[in-house]
């Protein structure tokens, strides 16, 4: 994730200060962030997110709704109000969306595979990105919903993969639950470059 903030040219090696003004020694980058588009699960008013994005001098922050993106359009209209005076932004907006995965959908098949779902999160890092995140969070409402859930298989994911970082997600991920019954190799491996553990602290 480091790279991809140099290969953008967003300098994230500046020290920020936290609320009552301590040197921290490091850049924090909110990359989980539902807003009030994540019914019943986000709370976030983007104002308030980017307001206090811009006083913590955080480079970046990420729109992470559950299942959706219905607040794209808002999140950069909000990243809008906030730029220097050339015109860049002070904190720049990464779309993505935290996607519900599921083994199958085969509606006619509701086995223990078709009942479970998993979190994962999607990133886009470019153009390419943002479309695929869009073909896969599509897919989920037309093909895979299961009440009220937007599903998506690996298969999907892998196939519209181009231009998206992949985090492991919150506890409810399929990695994190593996972990956390002992099954040290059913999580899968993550061997690309692209694939980012999420560490809660």
């Amino acid at each position: 994730v480091t790279d991809y903030f140099k290969n953008e040219g967003i300098d994230v090696s500046h020290i920020f200060r936290c609320e009552h003004g301590e040197k921290l020694g490091l850049t924090f980058t909110e990359m989980l962030s539902p807003t009030q588009s994540s019914i019943l699960d986000g709370f976030s008013d983007m104002g308030k997110l980017f307001k206090r994005a811009v006083e913590l001098e955080m480079p970046a922050i990420a729109i992470t709704d559950h299942g959706n993106m219905y607040g794209v359009k808002e999140f950069f209209k909000v990243a809008g109000k906030h730029k220097n005076e050339d015109g860049s932004y002070k904190v720049k907006p990464i779309v993505g969306c935290e996607i519900y995965v599921t083994r199958h959908y085969d509606h006619k098949l509701k086995d223990a595979n078709h009942r479970a779902y998993y979190h994962l999160i999607l990133l886009a890092k470019n153009p390419t990105g943002y479309r695929n995140l869009m073909k896969i969070v599509s897919i989920g409402h037309i093909e895979g919903s299961y009440y009220g859930k937007p599903r998506v298989t690996h298969e999907i994911v892998e196939k519209y993969h181009e231009g998206l970082i992949c985090c492991s997600a919150c506890l409810a991920g399929e990695i994190p639950r593996a972990l956390g019954s002992g099954d040290w190799g059913g999580g899968g491996r993550a061997g690309d470059e692209d694939m980012c553990l999420s560490v809660r602290v």
